[in-house]
């Protein structure tokens, strides 16, 4: 169970890694953008790892406290999250 849990979290922050990588691409372009609703959202929903590697990697969103701030927070929630299903024997 706990090796499954661990692919699938490992699988899903290369996803929000990706959407943080592609809505850079999209940003240098001018095209249509990921709403930042929707990245945030994705890095609340275990995806913090992935979006704070994104955010630095390529050095997209850095300058917006709602993602300075943001997405650090949701890792340490995110850290907690894990921590208490370990705790309770849930995984």
């Amino acid at each position: 169970m706990r090796l499954k849990l661990a692919a699938v979290l490992a699988a899903w922050n290369i996803i929000v890694f990706a959407a943080y990588g592609i809505d850079k691409r999209k940003a240098k372009k001018g095209s249509w953008r990921t709403p930042e609703k929707t990245l945030l959202a994705m890095a609340f929903f275990l995806g913090a790892p992935g979006a704070l590697a994104g955010m630095k990697f390529f050095h997209h969103k850095t300058k917006h406290a709602r993602f300075t701030i943001g997405v650090p927070f949701f890792l340490v929630l995110n850290i907690a999250f894990i921590a208490f299903l370990v705790y309770k024997g849930l995984i």
